[in-house]
Protein backbone atom coordinates (compact mmCIF):
# COMPACT_ATOMS: atom_id res chain seq x y z
CA UNK A 1 0.00 0.00 0.00
CA UNK A 2 2.83 2.38 0.90
CA UNK A 3 4.54 1.78 -2.46
CA UNK A 4 1.28 2.59 -4.30
CA UNK A 5 0.92 5.83 -2.33
CA UNK A 6 4.53 6.75 -3.04
CA UNK A 7 4.01 6.00 -6.73
CA UNK A 8 0.92 8.23 -6.86
CA UNK A 9 2.69 10.99 -4.94
CA UNK A 10 5.71 10.81 -7.23
CA UNK A 11 3.54 11.06 -10.33
CA UNK A 12 1.64 14.01 -8.89
CA UNK A 13 4.92 15.75 -8.06
CA UNK A 14 6.40 15.06 -11.52
CA UNK A 15 3.21 16.22 -13.25
CA UNK A 16 3.12 19.37 -11.11
CA UNK A 17 6.78 20.21 -11.80
CA UNK A 18 6.34 19.39 -15.50
CA UNK A 19 3.45 21.85 -15.76
CA UNK A 20 5.43 24.57 -13.96
CA UNK A 21 8.43 24.11 -16.27
CA UNK A 22 6.21 24.02 -19.35
CA UNK A 23 4.60 27.30 -18.24
CA UNK A 24 7.92 28.98 -17.44
CA UNK A 25 9.62 27.87 -20.65
CA UNK A 26 6.62 28.41 -22.90
CA UNK A 27 6.89 24.87 -24.23
CA UNK A 28 3.51 23.46 -25.19
CA UNK A 29 2.62 20.03 -23.85
CA UNK A 30 1.85 19.06 -27.46
CA UNK A 31 5.43 19.91 -28.48
CA UNK A 32 7.06 16.46 -28.71
CA UNK A 33 10.62 17.79 -28.89
CA UNK A 34 10.16 20.01 -25.86
CA UNK A 35 8.61 17.14 -23.94
CA UNK A 36 11.49 14.85 -24.93
CA UNK A 37 14.06 17.37 -23.70
CA UNK A 38 12.32 17.73 -20.36
CA UNK A 39 11.92 13.96 -20.03
CA UNK A 40 15.65 13.53 -20.71
CA UNK A 41 16.49 16.10 -18.05
CA UNK A 42 14.33 14.31 -15.51
CA UNK A 43 15.57 10.87 -16.56
CA UNK A 44 19.30 11.55 -16.63
CA UNK A 45 19.61 14.09 -13.83
CA UNK A 46 17.99 11.77 -11.30
CA UNK A 47 20.03 8.80 -12.47
CA UNK A 48 23.36 10.61 -12.30
CA UNK A 49 22.61 12.27 -8.97
CA UNK A 50 22.02 8.78 -7.58
CA UNK A 51 25.29 7.60 -9.13
CA UNK A 52 27.29 10.54 -7.76
CA UNK A 53 26.07 9.94 -4.21
CA UNK A 54 26.01 6.14 -4.55
CA UNK A 55 28.88 5.50 -2.14
CA UNK A 56 27.29 7.39 0.72
CA UNK A 57 23.84 6.01 -0.04
CA UNK A 58 25.16 2.44 -0.14
CA UNK A 59 27.08 2.79 3.12
CA UNK A 60 24.03 4.17 4.91
CA UNK A 61 21.82 1.46 3.45
CA UNK A 62 23.94 -1.36 4.92
CA UNK A 63 25.32 0.62 7.87
CA UNK A 64 28.81 0.03 6.49
CA UNK A 65 32.05 1.47 7.82
CA UNK A 66 34.94 2.55 5.61
CA UNK A 67 38.25 1.05 6.69
CA UNK A 68 40.76 3.87 7.06
CA UNK A 69 43.10 2.00 9.39
CA UNK A 70 42.78 -1.79 9.72
CA UNK A 71 41.74 -2.72 13.27
CA UNK A 72 42.32 -6.45 13.06
CA UNK A 73 43.91 -9.17 10.94
CA UNK A 74 40.76 -9.67 8.84
CA UNK A 75 40.55 -6.00 7.85
CA UNK A 76 44.29 -5.89 7.16
CA UNK A 77 44.02 -8.92 4.87
CA UNK A 78 41.01 -7.38 3.11
CA UNK A 79 42.84 -4.10 2.44
CA UNK A 80 45.99 -5.84 1.20
CA UNK A 81 44.03 -8.18 -1.08
CA UNK A 82 42.03 -5.37 -2.69
CA UNK A 83 45.22 -3.31 -3.09
CA UNK A 84 46.91 -6.26 -4.82
CA UNK A 85 43.93 -6.81 -7.15
CA UNK A 86 43.71 -3.10 -7.98
CA UNK A 87 47.40 -2.96 -8.90
CA UNK A 88 47.14 -6.17 -10.94
CA UNK A 89 44.13 -4.78 -12.82
CA UNK A 90 45.69 -1.35 -13.30
CA UNK A 91 43.05 0.45 -11.22
CA UNK A 92 43.21 3.08 -8.47
CA UNK A 93 42.72 1.75 -4.95
CA UNK A 94 38.99 1.93 -4.14
CA UNK A 95 37.53 2.76 -0.77
CA UNK A 96 37.01 -0.40 1.25
CA UNK A 97 34.15 -0.91 3.69
CA UNK A 98 32.85 -3.74 5.82
CA UNK A 99 29.34 -4.16 7.17
CA UNK A 100 27.72 -6.52 9.64
CA UNK A 101 25.19 -8.79 7.93
CA UNK A 102 24.07 -12.44 8.01
CA UNK A 103 24.01 -12.34 4.18
CA UNK A 104 27.07 -13.52 2.28
CA UNK A 105 27.50 -10.60 -0.09
CA UNK A 106 29.73 -7.86 -1.44
CA UNK A 107 29.15 -4.99 -3.82
CA UNK A 108 30.97 -2.27 -5.74
CA UNK A 109 29.65 1.20 -6.45
CA UNK A 110 30.81 4.73 -7.18
CA UNK A 111 30.66 7.34 -9.97
CA UNK A 112 34.05 6.50 -11.51
CA UNK A 113 37.07 4.21 -11.31
CA UNK A 114 38.88 6.76 -9.14
CA UNK A 115 35.89 7.25 -6.82
CA UNK A 116 34.76 3.68 -6.28
CA UNK A 117 33.86 1.65 -3.23
CA UNK A 118 33.94 -2.06 -2.47
CA UNK A 119 31.94 -3.20 0.56
CA UNK A 120 32.02 -6.71 2.01
CA UNK A 121 29.72 -8.32 4.55
CA UNK A 122 31.07 -9.94 7.71
CA UNK A 123 29.21 -13.15 6.79
CA UNK A 124 31.12 -13.41 3.51
CA UNK A 125 34.47 -12.80 5.21
CA UNK A 126 33.73 -15.42 7.87
CA UNK A 127 31.95 -17.98 5.69
CA UNK A 128 34.32 -18.26 2.72
CA UNK A 129 37.88 -19.40 2.33
CA UNK A 130 40.49 -16.70 1.56
CA UNK A 131 40.65 -17.95 -2.05
CA UNK A 132 36.87 -17.65 -2.44
CA UNK A 133 36.82 -14.16 -0.91
CA UNK A 134 39.62 -13.15 -3.26
CA UNK A 135 37.52 -14.30 -6.22
CA UNK A 136 34.52 -12.29 -5.00
CA UNK A 137 36.71 -9.21 -4.62
CA UNK A 138 38.09 -9.76 -8.13
CA UNK A 139 34.50 -9.92 -9.39
CA UNK A 140 33.78 -6.54 -7.80
CA UNK A 141 37.01 -5.09 -9.19
CA UNK A 142 35.85 -6.23 -12.63
CA UNK A 143 32.63 -4.25 -12.21
CA UNK A 144 34.75 -1.17 -11.50
CA UNK A 145 37.11 -1.84 -14.41
CA UNK A 146 34.19 -2.35 -16.81
CA UNK A 147 32.56 0.90 -15.67
CA UNK A 148 29.34 -0.98 -14.94
CA UNK A 149 28.01 1.61 -12.49
CA UNK A 150 28.25 4.42 -15.06
CA UNK A 151 26.81 2.22 -17.83
CA UNK A 152 23.88 1.27 -15.62
CA UNK A 153 23.25 4.95 -14.84
CA UNK A 154 23.29 5.79 -18.56
CA UNK A 155 20.94 2.93 -19.38
CA UNK A 156 18.62 3.88 -16.52
CA UNK A 157 18.64 7.47 -17.74
CA UNK A 158 17.65 6.39 -21.26
CA UNK A 159 14.80 4.16 -20.12
CA UNK A 160 13.62 6.78 -17.60
CA UNK A 161 13.53 9.32 -20.43
CA UNK A 162 11.45 7.20 -22.75
CA UNK A 163 9.12 5.96 -20.00
CA UNK A 164 8.38 9.57 -19.05
CA UNK A 165 8.24 10.84 -22.64
CA UNK A 166 6.03 8.11 -24.13
CA UNK A 167 3.62 7.93 -21.20
CA UNK A 168 3.01 11.68 -21.23
CA UNK A 169 2.94 12.01 -25.01
CA UNK A 170 0.28 9.31 -25.34
CA UNK A 171 -1.62 10.61 -22.32
CA UNK A 172 -1.62 14.08 -23.86
CA UNK A 173 -3.05 12.72 -27.12
CA UNK A 174 -5.75 10.74 -25.29
CA UNK A 175 -6.71 13.66 -23.06
CA UNK A 176 -6.80 16.11 -26.00
CA UNK A 177 -8.94 13.74 -28.10
CA UNK A 178 -11.32 13.25 -25.18
CA UNK A 179 -11.57 17.01 -24.65
CA UNK A 180 -12.30 17.60 -28.36
CA UNK A 181 -15.10 15.04 -28.21
CA UNK A 182 -16.63 17.01 -25.36
CA UNK A 183 -16.33 20.22 -27.47
CA UNK A 184 -14.49 22.17 -24.80
CA UNK A 185 -11.15 22.06 -26.62
CA UNK A 186 -9.19 22.09 -23.35
CA UNK A 187 -6.85 19.43 -22.06
CA UNK A 188 -8.49 17.28 -19.38
CA UNK A 189 -5.79 17.05 -16.70
CA UNK A 190 -7.68 14.37 -14.82
CA UNK A 191 -7.62 12.06 -17.84
CA UNK A 192 -4.04 13.13 -18.60
CA UNK A 193 -2.87 12.20 -15.12
CA UNK A 194 -4.66 8.83 -14.92
CA UNK A 195 -3.55 7.72 -18.39
CA UNK A 196 0.06 8.88 -17.87
CA UNK A 197 0.19 7.12 -14.51
CA UNK A 198 -1.05 3.82 -15.96
CA UNK A 199 1.25 4.04 -18.98
CA UNK A 200 4.25 4.94 -16.81
CA UNK A 201 3.62 1.81 -14.76
CA UNK A 202 3.31 -0.39 -17.87
CA UNK A 203 6.32 1.14 -19.64
CA UNK A 204 8.28 1.05 -16.38
CA UNK A 205 7.80 -2.72 -16.14
CA UNK A 206 8.91 -3.17 -19.75
CA UNK A 207 11.91 -0.89 -19.17
CA UNK A 208 12.94 -2.86 -16.09
CA UNK A 209 13.20 -5.98 -18.26
CA UNK A 210 15.81 -4.20 -20.39
CA UNK A 211 17.74 -2.94 -17.35
CA UNK A 212 17.73 -6.35 -15.68
CA UNK A 213 18.90 -8.02 -18.90
CA UNK A 214 21.96 -5.78 -18.92
CA UNK A 215 22.46 -6.40 -15.20
CA UNK A 216 22.62 -10.16 -15.84
CA UNK A 217 24.96 -9.63 -18.80
CA UNK A 218 27.41 -7.61 -16.68
CA UNK A 219 27.43 -10.33 -14.00
CA UNK A 220 28.65 -12.87 -16.56
CA UNK A 221 31.26 -10.36 -17.71
CA UNK A 222 32.43 -9.64 -14.14
CA UNK A 223 32.68 -13.38 -13.44
CA UNK A 224 34.85 -13.77 -16.54
CA UNK A 225 37.00 -10.82 -15.47
CA UNK A 226 37.50 -12.34 -12.03
CA UNK A 227 38.43 -15.68 -13.58
CA UNK A 228 41.11 -13.98 -15.66
CA UNK A 229 42.38 -12.05 -12.64
CA UNK A 230 42.62 -14.79 -10.01
CA UNK A 231 41.78 -18.03 -11.82
CA UNK A 232 38.63 -19.69 -13.08
CA UNK A 233 38.43 -22.35 -10.39
CA UNK A 234 38.49 -19.81 -7.54
CA UNK A 235 35.50 -18.00 -9.04
CA UNK A 236 33.63 -21.27 -9.56
CA UNK A 237 34.34 -22.29 -5.95
CA UNK A 238 33.05 -18.92 -4.69
CA UNK A 239 29.81 -19.27 -6.66
CA UNK A 240 29.36 -22.83 -5.44
CA UNK A 241 29.75 -21.58 -1.89
CA UNK A 242 26.99 -19.05 -2.54
CA UNK A 243 24.77 -21.87 -3.82
CA UNK A 244 24.95 -23.41 -0.35
CA UNK A 245 23.52 -20.36 1.41
CA UNK A 246 20.15 -18.67 1.20
CA UNK A 247 19.54 -15.76 -1.15
CA UNK A 248 20.30 -12.31 0.34
CA UNK A 249 17.38 -10.41 1.77
CA UNK A 250 18.81 -7.21 3.26
CA UNK A 251 19.79 -5.26 0.11
CA UNK A 252 16.99 -3.86 -2.02
CA UNK A 253 16.57 -1.90 -5.24
CA UNK A 254 19.56 -0.75 -7.24
CA UNK A 255 21.96 -1.69 -4.45
CA UNK A 256 20.93 -5.34 -4.71
CA UNK A 257 21.81 -5.33 -8.40
CA UNK A 258 25.45 -4.62 -7.54
CA UNK A 259 25.89 -7.47 -5.03
CA UNK A 260 27.80 -10.65 -5.85
CA UNK A 261 24.81 -12.68 -4.67
CA UNK A 262 21.37 -11.80 -6.09
CA UNK A 263 17.76 -12.74 -5.44
CA UNK A 264 16.78 -16.29 -6.29
CA UNK A 265 13.49 -18.11 -6.71
CA UNK A 266 9.88 -16.93 -7.00
CA UNK A 267 10.84 -14.30 -9.57
CA UNK A 268 10.52 -14.50 -13.33
CA UNK A 269 13.94 -14.76 -14.98
CA UNK A 270 13.24 -11.57 -16.94
CA UNK A 271 13.20 -9.55 -13.71
CA UNK A 272 16.29 -11.05 -12.06
CA UNK A 273 19.30 -8.76 -11.62
CA UNK A 274 21.62 -11.78 -11.45
CA UNK A 275 21.65 -14.95 -13.54
CA UNK A 276 21.04 -18.19 -11.61
CA UNK A 277 24.25 -19.32 -9.92
CA UNK A 278 24.26 -22.62 -11.81
CA UNK A 279 24.22 -20.73 -15.14
CA UNK A 280 27.09 -18.52 -14.01
CA UNK A 281 29.11 -21.59 -13.04
CA UNK A 282 28.29 -23.24 -16.36
CA UNK A 283 29.45 -20.14 -18.25
CA UNK A 284 32.76 -20.15 -16.38
CA UNK A 285 33.29 -23.84 -17.03
CA UNK A 286 32.92 -23.19 -20.76
CA UNK A 287 35.58 -20.47 -20.70
CA UNK A 288 38.79 -21.31 -22.54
Amino acid sequence: MMRILLFLATNLAVLFIFNIILSLTGIRSQDAMGLLILAALFGFVGSFISLWFSRGIALRAVNGEVITQPRNQMEDWLMQTISYLAQKDGLPMPEVAIYASPDMNAFATGPSKSKSLIAVSTALMEGMTPEEVQAVLAHEMSHIKNGDMVTMALLQGVVNTFVTFLSRLIANAVATTRSDEEDNGELSYGIYFVVSMILELVFGVLASIIVMWFSRFREYRADAGAAQLVGKQKMIDALRRLEQVSAPHEMEGSLAAFGINGKRGNVMDLFLSHPPLEKRIEALQKMQ
